[in-house]
């Protein structure tokens, strides 16, 4: 493997790292308040929080782009938060990947707080235990198999972006080429050997993470009631 392939991999480690960390934030406290809500709004909500799912990546890495562009209102208030636009750069692609892979996050978690037995939390809070406390105390460790389930298909999915990376960052060496796009200039320069050590990495590590999702975890996804 050269060293602009092992720079694209270790790039891709990178940002699925950091996407699954801020993911693990936010992709819970999504969860509960999609679970808590009651207003007619709910259905719209969880649609436009699933869309990643459906949507071609292209689309919705054009939409993202146009949005980030320092021209955009939203682009231009990050822009100034971040101190440079979130096109073609690092940044971009993270604030990209959390949201491309968030349903993987928050559907997961969502299924797991709707498994749990509410008198569990009624209980705490006649015990005097605020929301949030509830929320640290009670609920995530309940939901710790569903939690790590998240993660690691948080991971892999952005591990193996490509769409949205092409469209938000581009192909910059070192900054924004991750191992997909990599991969993609391997194969339009018929360069097959290396496009398939990529791809096999790819498909190794995948199926090694599925493959603990649903034999090791699935099972222990299970809430006593």
């Amino acid at each position: 493997m050269n060293p602009n392939d092992l720079q694209a991999l270790w790039l891709s480690v990178r940002l699925a790292t950091l996407s699954t960390l801020v993911l693990m934030v936010i992709g819970p406290l999504c969860a509960i308040c999609i679970e808590k809500t009651k207003t007619p709004f709910r259905p719209l909500l969880e649609a436009t929080v699933a869309l990643p799912l459906v949507l071609p990546p292209t689309v919705l890495g054009f939409y993202l782009l146009v949005l980030l562009s320092p021209d955009n209102p939203l682009g231009g208030f990050l822009a100034s938060i971040n101190g440079e636009s979130l096109t073609f750069n690092f940044s971009g692609l993270l604030f990209a990947s959390v949201i491309y892979s968030l349903p993987f996050v928050v559907q997961p978690m969502q299924s797991a707080f709707a498994a749990i037995d509410k008198r569990y939390m009624d209980i705490a809070a006649t015990m005097g235990m605020k929301p949030l406390e509830r929320f640290f105390r009670i609920l995530l460790p309940m939901t710790k198999p569903a939690l790590i389930s998240a993660a690691l298909l948080a991971f892999v999915h952005t591990l193996g972006e490509f769409g949205v990376v092409l469209m938000i960052g581009g192909n910059i060496p070192g900054e924004t080429r991750v191992v997909s796009i990599a991969l993609f200039d391997h194969v339009e320069t018929l360069d097959f050997e290396s496009a398939h050590r990529l791809s096999l990495i790819l498909l190794c590590f995948s199926l090694s993470v599925l493959t603990m999702v649903y034999g090791w975890l699935k099972p222990k996804h299970v809430i006593p009631a």
